[in-house]
């Protein structure tokens, strides 16, 4: 009885969200009927559309862009955000400048903000892209990993250091296992607002990318382009983020996330 009162509920759910699902279908369908195709195309146009993105090595190589841009970004903030947080935990006297000066300082700046900044140092490339998703994702980094260091069983730290006196041996083995869980929930986040900040940057200081399709879908009216990658993004962030990222949070939790805990 009570797990089919559990998957009552569940059912419901499923049910109500393709409910929701389909009355957005008919709604796009009836007012694509109504309207011209440059303000709302149907979804045999966005079809279309998604097969010329597939079937060209141009766009394809745009695609290509934007997956080298986000992971290169995401590696530099994430290195450099765990760099800033073992300073500060390690070198007590820097702890104030990283957490209550730098940190709120990127936290506050926009995307926009670093993006246009970005134009103006570097120019219109690549560099421009990837700096401004840098700045962006850092102090998701900073932060989410100084909680890791924080949460750290201390009790356990000190039971290392008197078994050896090897500070790099248990910083490996004890430090950075523990510090697993909260580094793929921040690779998690990481991932996920990058995409919104790559399609901004690539946007108004990118050549190339999906944000650079965009802007030429824009001035070309081809509305049909721009729902493809708005799509495209959508449906890939969450496969992502359920295939990868998910599984990966859950498993690391497990099985290193006792050892954090205080």
């Amino acid at each position: 009885m009570t797990r089919g009162a559990d998957e009552a509920p569940v059912r419901t759910k499923a049910l109500v969200a393709l409910a929701f699902a389909g009355a957005i279908a008919i709604a796009w369908v009836g007012a694509s009927g109504r309207v011209p195709t440059y303000i709302l195309p149907s979804p045999a146009d966005i079809g279309q559309a998604t097969l010329r993105f597939f079937g060209s090595a141009r766009q394809l190589a745009h695609l290509g862009a934007t997956l080298s841009h986000i992971s290169l970004a995401i590696a530099i903030g994430f290195v450099l955000g765990a760099l800033l947080a073992l300073a500060a935990h390690y070198a007590a006297w820097s702890a104030p400048a990283i957490h209550r000066r730098l940190s709120p300082f990127l936290n506050a700046f926009s995307g926009i903000g670093w993006t246009l900044l970005a134009v103006i140092w570097f120019g219109v490339s690549s560099v421009t892209v990837v700096f401004s998703i840098t700045v962006v994702l850092l102090p998701f980094a900073i932060i989410n990993l100084r909680e890791g260091l924080l949460a750290l069983d201390r009790e356990l730290i000190e039971m290392g250091r008197s078994f050896g006196r090897e500070r790099l041996r248990n910083f490996v083995f004890i430090v950075l296992p523990a510090l697993l869980p909260f580094g793929a929930a921040t690779l998690r986040i990481m991932f996920g607002v990058a995409w919104k900040v790559a399609l901004t940057a690539e946007l108004f200081g990118g050549s190339r990318g999906l944000g650079y399709m965009i802007n030429i879908a824009r001035q070309d009216y081809d509305t049909a382009t721009i729902f493809t990658v708005i799509l495209f993004i959508i449906f890939a962030v969450y496969l992502a983020d359920r295939a990868v990222f998910a599984p990966l949070e859950r498993y690391t939790s497990r099985h290193f996330g006792r050892a954090g805990a205080k």
